[in-house]
């Protein structure tokens, strides 16, 4: 399958993921928590997760029988295959829930565990932020424009954002979290994926979480660095692997958070 019929399927998987989806947004629908009895918190997972997430696994298999799939709410299957796709069908699961829009579907693709390809959908705002690594668009109902991440060289002058201070460990994690918070201009909570692509799209400067999963992050990767940024674990390697992840719009700011995260 050529670049462009690959980048149609994604959107293909966007749009039908799309429908499964919205039917349940801001209406009554069912939703168990994951960490029922465990003692990790609330983790919410509704009847809109597991519809778009089968709708898109249903596509993959048919069209890409020898790629893997990794999703959050049914595992994985074929993730040694040089291709894999990465799925979050509602990131944002408690925007979700509570009827703001600050959710989207992740969809991601890996190549020998690279993150080569990326979308992200809001299908409620009509929103798709795309990323291949190179370049990265953002498309809504008024067009297409190219997303291009902020020139912010200082900590002092960036705004940052996390999904929340309470996901970092107690202790040294906390602590050198909140060591970056403080040298920042201005910090924002509970924007999930969207906080990635709105610093993509130069409206944030840094991005700064721990405790993520590969399907939070992997779909993020190509859009962030197609917009001129840089996402790596915290201690600089890659970061599909989840964990904790920065992302920055300008390298020396990178430099700078990397600094003070790994004293």
């Amino acid at each position: 399958m050529s670049v462009v019929d690959l980048a149609r399927f994604m959107e293909d998987l966007a749009t039908q993921s799309g429908v499964a989806i919205l039917p349940f947004f801001r209406a009554h629908f069912g939703m168990d928590d994951k960490a029922s009895g465990s003692g990790r918190g609330f983790d919410p997972v509704t009847e809109a997760d597991r519809a778009a997430e089968t709708v898109m696994r249903r596509m993959i298999r048919t069209t890409f029988p020898t790629h893997g799939i990794l999703g959050e709410e049914f595992g994985s299957e074929r993730t040694d295959a040089e291709c894999v796709w990465v799925l979050d069908p509602i990131d944002g699961t408690r925007a979700f829930i509570s009827g703001l829009p600050t959710w989207g579907t992740l969809i991601g693709l890996t190549r020998n565990g690279t993150a080569v390809r990326g979308l992200m959908h809001q299908p409620y705002l009509g929103e798709r932020f795309l990323g291949d690594g190179r370049s990265a668009t953002i498309r809504t109902a008024k067009g297409e424009r190219k997303l291009r991440t902020r020139r912010t060289e200082k900590l002092a002058d960036a705004i940052l954002a996390t999904t929340d201070p309470r996901l970092f460990a107690e202790g040294e994690e906390r602590e050198r979290f909140l060591q970056v918070e403080a040298s920042v201009r201005m910090s924002r909570y509970g924007a999930d994926c969207y906080a990635y692509c709105m610093l993509a799209a130069g409206q944030i400067d840094l991005v700064v979480e721990a405790g993520l999963q590969p399907y939070d992050i992997v779909a993020l990767i190509p859009i962030v660095e197609g917009a001129g940024g840089v996402v790596t674990s915290w201690a600089g390697g890659p970061a599909t692997g989840g964990g904790r992840v920065i992302a920055a719009g300008d390298r020396r700011l990178h430099e700078q958070a990397l600094a003070m995260l790994n004293p």
